[in-house]
């Protein structure tokens, strides 16, 4: 029987685990769009192991044998264009790989703020030694949008130092296993006003595009802080920038913005109340590993015949969880 062929969009990354992948299928590697386009024809698999790279929709009309596409990420909206989301081709990704380290990068920007470690760097920088307020992270409330699974294992572990942690989903419910109580998206600044922390980690979809607004920024406690693992476009990053600017909350854990890379004229770079990283909240020394192994029990399953793991529900834009999660 002869083997599927793979095409794997490489960039300028090595691939972890490309020689048991050559073992399982006919591989073909490229290392740009224009690389993948001309790879198309034939191909039955696409493994986007660059995960920002483009390309796939400048080729599709070459795709012409292609039946699985495979993300290594968490969040699919990039990849979703139109022909694609109608066409029969399953798009799986890396549900489940960055849910532990995103979960401490969220608790890490929480206690940035809550053992003030900003005036703590204020200080050294002026080789002060002087007594500031910190506060304890047990009796404050978090609200986490998105109820994934990256924001359940957020909940859990925030949960677990004595935050009460709520969720922000499609629909409202009660009885939930990871958090105290999911509200519904559209109340979100109905909401806002009781929590203390507000995590960000929905995927981005049209009805979550732009979902943290000036009106729920004007409902957020000024003493809050907003953490964004999630996607840059999930807020409305000039009104946030006024709201940070006018200490009407009192700071932000960003690592993620819109567009990406951050311009250098941004003024969100020159806020003594703002942390930056570039998009980097789900690595780890061991994630490459971890995806690599994910695609592989992946592709033995599809030879296999078996069902695929994490497939991406293309008119939601993500991967559906089961009833009543």
């Amino acid at each position: 029987m002869a083997k599927p062929v793979l095409t794997i969009l490489t960039g300028n990354r090595e691939v972890t685990g490309l020689d048991t992948l050559r073992q399982l299928a006919d591989v073909r590697l490229a290392a740009d769009a224009d690389e993948l386009a001309a790879a198309l024809p034939g191909t039955e698999i696409v493994y986007l192991w660059n995960y920002f790279a483009d390309g796939l929709q400048q080729g599709w009309e070459r795709a012409d044998a292609l039946n699985w596409v495979h993300l290594p990420a968490a969040g699919v909206d990039r990849l979703l264009f139109p022909e694609l989301a109608a066409s029969n081709v399953t798009v799986t990704n890396a549900r489940g790989i960055f849910d532990a380290a995103m979960a401490e990068y969220a608790l890490a920007g929480i206690l940035y703020f809550a053992k003030n470690f900003p005036q703590a760097r204020l200080n050294q920088a002026e080789r002060r030694w002087q007594h500031f307020g910190t506060s304890n992270l047990a009796g404050t409330r978090a609200l986490v949008a998105g109820t994934g699974s990256i924001g359940r294992a957020t909940a859990r572990l925030l949960r677990a130092v004595g935050i009460e942690t709520d969720g922000l989903g499609r629909t409202a419910r009660d009885g939930d296993a990871d958090f105290g109580a999911v509200h519904a998206s559209a109340d979100f600044a109905a909401v806002a006003g009781n929590y203390d922390w507000v995590v960000l980690v929905a995927p981005l979809t049209e009805a979550t595009r732009g979902m943290l607004n000036a009106d729920v920024l004007a409902a957020m406690k000024s003493s809050a802080v907003l953490v964004n693992m999630g996607r840059g476009e999930l807020m409305v990053q000039c009104a946030l920038e006024g709201m940070l600017r006018d200490g009407r909350i009192r700071g932000a854990v960003l690592d993620v913005t819109s567009p990406e890379p951050l311009p250098q004229s941004s003024p969100l770079w020159g806020l003594e109340n703002v942390l930056i990283t570039p998009h980097l909240s789900g690595d780890s020394r061991s994630h490459l590993p971890a995806m690599a192994a994910q695609f592989e029990a992946n592709l033995r399953a599809y030879l296999a015949g078996e069902p695929l793991e994490n497939v991406v529900d293309k008119q939601l834009g993500f991967v559906a969880a089961p009833a009543g999660r």
